[in-house]
């Protein structure tokens, strides 16, 4: 492989993979009608940005597990891309959010083709259920039609059934706990089972289920890729309220006017006082004009909240790194995985 990072030249395989396989899979869906063709055009858009880091960490889950590189390989990881996919429909639905890379989301794409129909909205949001649904499905077609050998597939399976549970879960606890009083413990655990476990542990066990990987190996990949998981998510609230949106491609009040657990709003409330927390207790929630998302902003800054999560986000890289040092990796297998730890926690985007 040219590009052992993740990046690139891999970026562009996955990419390629995933324009073919959808491009097939969105016209067998239009064969059924035409008039299909607005959510066959979400389906397709849902899947064409991101940084494929989750597939890179499958791939490297099977390469540190001595099996070289793979063409059918690449292509059962590009399907932990599409589970990304259904993932971030159906959050971004979830959670109402208008924008995702610039664009608007899929449910808010899709009032536009209904734009003339009775409730459209309430429709549109219907029709993104079935578009993440629809990508879900497909992420299990790509990987069992990936051409690696049914027996390796077979290793892998009830990792797959628990990538999709813990998913669920997690995003389950988030709703369950949207409202509640902040807590950093609560957060945390929202965090593993809603990012942290599909993002890095789940696609790295998957790779080295498929590459026939053993005990010890596998528990390095979890005490790698938990931590590593948790360091992308709270990177990922930062970005969100203090990025720029013009770079993120997201709209920065969304955590605040849902008030969803995150460990940045935790640990603010943490540190306010009984003053902080009443001024915050009547922000939240709300629909915030810009001078309300800089009240927050400001108080969260003066209680230094985000130096709190910083320290959260380098403590759990720190972790991941050293756990790679137990695993006796190739020397490419333990730069890759280095290199992919700080692309995971160190961005703008």
């Amino acid at each position: 492989m040219t590009d052992p990072h993740g990046t690139a030249a891999f970026k562009s395989r996955v990419d390629g993979v995933l324009a073919d396989f959808l491009a097939r899979e969105t016209d067998a869906f239009l064969a059924v009608d035409p008039d299909l063709a607005p959510v066959a055009e979400q389906v397709r858009a849902a899947a064409a940005h991101g940084k494929r880091l989750r597939a890179a960490f499958c791939y490297w889950g099977w390469r540190a597990a001595g099996q070289p590189d793979s063409a059918p390989l690449v292509r059962a990881a590009a399907a932990m891309e599409l589970v990304h996919a259904a993932a971030i429909v159906h959050d971004d639905l979830i959670d109402d959010s208008p924008l995702r890379h610039g664009r608007p989301t899929a449910h808010v794409a899709l009032r536009a083709a209904l734009r003339r129909r009775p409730r459209a909205a309430t429709a549109a949001r219907s029709l993104a259920v079935l578009v993440g649904d629809l990508l879900m499905s497909l992420a299990g077609q790509l990987f069992v039609t990936s051409g690696l050998p049914g027996a390796y597939l077979a290793r892998a399976r009830p990792l797959w059934a628990a990538l999709a549970r813990d998913l669920v879960a997690g995003e389950c606890l988030e709703i369950l706990r949207t409202g509640a009083a902040p807590d950093t413990a609560e957060s945390l655990r929202v965090i593993r089972y809603k990012t942290a476990k599909y993002t890095v542990e789940q696609p790295l066990l998957i790779g080295g289920a498929l590459a026939g990987a053993g005990t010890r190996l596998r528990d390095g990949y979890s005490a790698y890729g938990l931590p590593l998981g948790e360091a992308f998510q709270l990177r990922d609230d930062l970005i969100g309220l203090f990025g720029d949106p013009a770079v993120t491609g997201k709209a920065n009040p969304d955590d605040l006017r849902a008030r969803r657990p995150t460990a940045l709003l935790a640990e603010t409330w943490r540190a306010a006082d009984a003053a902080d927390r009443a001024l915050l207790r009547g922000l939240l929630g709300r629909r915030l004009d810009d001078a309300g998302v800089e009240t927050v902003r400001g108080i969260m800054r003066r209680l230094r909240a985000p130096e709190s999560v910083e320290r959260m986000i380098t403590e759990r890289v720190g972790d991941a790194v050293r756990a790679l040092d137990g695993m006796a990796l190739s020397p490419p297998a333990a730069e890759a995985l280095t290199s992919l730890a700080h692309a995971a926690a160190v961005r703008q985007q």
